[in-house]
């Protein structure tokens, strides 16, 4: 297994205190902001999510050191959902209503993609059962394919270095674990497929699926957060634009500010895992995860507790 590079997985308990952070805390960039604040909507009802499949996964792993390192995913993950659980009361402090929107994930992950989902219970059959279990394994791969790819862009990212501390500590932080165990729910997809052929082909599927629509969850965050920016209009009006416009905005912003990656980055990641040959281990650097984890404030905190 290529999972962690021979590196264990272990949960930080990093906790950070937003009472300081602004609303626009990447300076001068409203658009970027607003997208990035998404994703504290959209993330603890879906890493949460994640943790109950792979609980479920754990006795199907035959493997000792993958058991080991989804393990090990499980309580970063977990972790993580609590610190996006923490920052969605610092949205609330600038009056930002984020019920319906949170309403929406629950509904997806807890129903849409849940054990039984839109109550067919027969989904809890045999062998159903297990064919169900192990094409969310394989969501979750293709998922992770994309914050494994961002962790590699917070990473190598500057900007973010004139930003609030504190939001961008918790999104490096969060996304260096995400390069730290960017391998494992490939392997662990790749592990309960039956043949390669069955792997290779059942990615490629997902991953049809799932690219447009982490795009659309990433733009509806963006539009729930930028539609009520009482103190930009230019917000207000951008949240009304179609999805097209939308699509250009994250493509001409992410090449001009460098503030989020842009949507040719994002297309040119989902191509590279057409290949046969592709695996996770390629699109990120362990060691530079690590050396920001060591320097991280609320990660360093997190050791002296």
């Amino acid at each position: 297994m290529n999972s962690t590079e021979q590196h264990p997985l272990k949960a930080r308990r990093a906790r950070f205190d937003f009472g300081d952070t602004p609303l626009h805390w990447i300076p001068g960039d409203a658009f970027s902001t607003h997208l990035v604040n998404g994703i504290h909507l959209l993330l603890p009802a879906g890493e949460l999510w994640f943790c109950r499949v792979y609980n479920q996964a754990l006795p199907l792993i035959r493997d000792e050191r993958l058991r080991q390192d989804v393990e090990g995913f499980i309580r970063q993950e977990a972790w993580h959902a609590r610190a996006h659980i923490g920052a969605q009361a610092y949205l609330k402090r600038h009056d930002l209503q984020t019920e319906a929107f949170l309403a929406r994930a629950d509904r997806l992950f807890g129903e849409v993609l849940g054990d039984a989902p839109f109550g067919l219970k027969q989904m809890q059959r045999k062998p159903l059962k297990r064919y169900w279990l192990v094409l969310r394994v394989g969501l979750i791969a293709a998922i992770e394919h994309f914050t494994g790819m961002l962790g590699q862009w917070a990473m190598d990212n500057k900007t973010w270095d004139k930003a609030d501390p504190v939001m961008a500590d918790l999104f490096r932080w969060h996304l260096a674990e995400e390069v730290e165990h960017r391998c494992v729910a490939y392997d662990l997809f790749e592990h309960l497929c039956r043949t390669q052929l069955g792997f290779y082909v059942s990615r490629q599927v997902l991953m049809a699926a799932v690219f447009p629509l982490f795009i659309h969850f990433l733009l509806d965050g963006y539009r729930e957060l930028a539609a009520q920016d009482r103190d930009d209009r230019a917000s207000r009006r951008m949240a009304r634009r179609s999805l097209l416009r939308l699509l250009v905005e994250l493509e001409r912003v992410g090449r001009r500010t460098e503030n989020i990656p842009p949507l040719s980055f994002l297309l040119a990641g989902a191509l590279r895992w057409i290949s046969p040959r592709f695996h996770p281990v390629t699109e990120g650097d362990t060691q530079q995860a690590l050396a920001y984890l060591a320097r991280s404030p609320a990660a360093q905190a997190a050791t002296l507790q």
